[in-house]
């Protein structure tokens, strides 16, 4: 629509500090390189966060942004990180100057806020895209900011100003349907008539969720293969199941072989961070969800689990015997696999990306056109 109008762009991301923030991200990056012929990608992301990985394998400029946490209790870290965001919000004005983005996108990182206050004096266009069923405190600050908010689910209207606010749906990257099983297989010699598990913490792990799973190997393996990706920098070395050692995959992080695992897989355990969630949706994949207690994730888990999209457990009340249980019971029933894997691709919004992409469009064609 706006192709022949908007040349020679610089679209801004700011995602970071776990990987929930950024694939949406990526998804619109890949969406806008196959549209448009003269378009330059920046980054700004956190300095510990696992989206260089991410960001770098899509060949954009990353630039690590100071900043931190947002805690709505009291800690001593709120003092430091507050001189954090400062410095951050300096380091962001100084960087938009010199790059002159025409837009700068984001979706709910922390890393966000300096950066989204600098673009405001700047008088930059700002989106913020809203994953979760609640948004966070990242989204509730630049909502006063932003030219205009995203939202993934409908219900998510609510909390934000109806006149500047659209729903699109969460976009999900294109290599995601592109995985292929018998690379997986082959990549990591799986057994063929065993099923697969995937066991994924979110980019930065969960601690819990992995000790679970770790607890749990001597008996899971007896009846499944488990992949498991245990967050940066945190893997684990279980000595219990030497003897069947060869159905337990470890990764800390994986980048390109997301997808070909992703299709492996016979049933995800998850946390309940919207992007992941997104993607099992969009590929119609089987789940248990144990979300992170007294966050937003729980809301998310019980949307889909009212949806009948999903399985859900409590971490406070499950243990490594308990969950071998629910996964033998839900392995060794197909029809329950199928009717999970039926009603979460419900959920998921075929046309997320391309819409995401032309709100972009639009308000960098709205910016540009008040400048004449």
């Amino acid at each position: 629509m706006y192709q022949g109008l908007l040349n020679s762009m610089k679209i801004l991301f700011v995602g970071g500090g776990t990987g929930g923030s950024v694939t949406p991200l990526i998804a619109i990056a890949q969406n806008l390189k196959n549209e448009l012929s003269d378009v330059q990608f920046i980054w700004f992301g956190t300095i510990k966060g696992p989206e260089k990985k991410l960001v770098m394998a899509e060949d954009i400029l990353f630039y690590q942004i100071l900043s931190g946490k947002l805690r709505r209790y009291f800690s001593f870290r709120n003092f430091l990180d507050f001189f954090l965001i400062f410095f951050g919000f300096i380091q962001s004005l100084l960087l938009l100057i010199k790059i002159k983005p025409d837009i700068i996108v984001s979706a709910g990182s922390y890393v966000a806020v300096p950066v989204g206050i600098a673009a405001w004096i700047l008088r930059l266009p700002q989106l913020i895209h809203q994953q979760d069923l609640q948004p966070g405190l990242v989204n509730k600050i630049l909502n006063y900011f932003a030219q205009r908010i995203s939202i993934s689910f409908p219900e998510e209207a609510i909390y934000f100003n109806s006149t500047k606010t659209v729903y699109t749906g969460n976009p999900v990257r294109k290599s995601i349907f592109e995985g292929n099983r018998d690379k997986a297989k082959e990549l990591l010699g799986l057994e063929a008539n065993l099923p697969v598990v995937l066991v994924v913490g979110g980019g930065t792990g969960a601690l819990h969720l992995n000790q679970l799973i770790i607890g749990a190997l001597p008996e899971l393996l007896t009846f499944c293969q488990i992949i498991h990706i245990t967050g940066k920098n945190k893997k684990f070395s279980p000595l219990a199941i030497k003897d069947m050692s060869s159905r337990y995959h470890q990764f800390d992080f994986l980048v390109n072989e997301i997808p070909d695992i992703l299709a492996v897989a016979d049933l995800v355990v998850t946390r309940a961070g919207m992007g992941f969630l997104t993607e099992l949706s969009a590929l119609g994949k089987a789940c248990i969800i144990i979300p992170l207690p007294a966050s937003q994730q729980e809301l998310n888990a019980s949307y889909f689990c009212e949806k009948k999209a999903a399985f859900c457990l409590e971490q406070n009340i499950l243990s490594s015997q308990s969950l071998v249980q629910d996964l033998k019971d839900l392995l060794a029933d197909q029809s329950s696999l199928n009717f999970l894997s039926n009603n979460i691709q419900k959920l998921f919004q075929p046309d997320a990306t391309k819409m995401l992409t032309e709100e972009i469009l639009k308000l960098i064609h709205e910016h540009r056109s008040k400048k004449i």
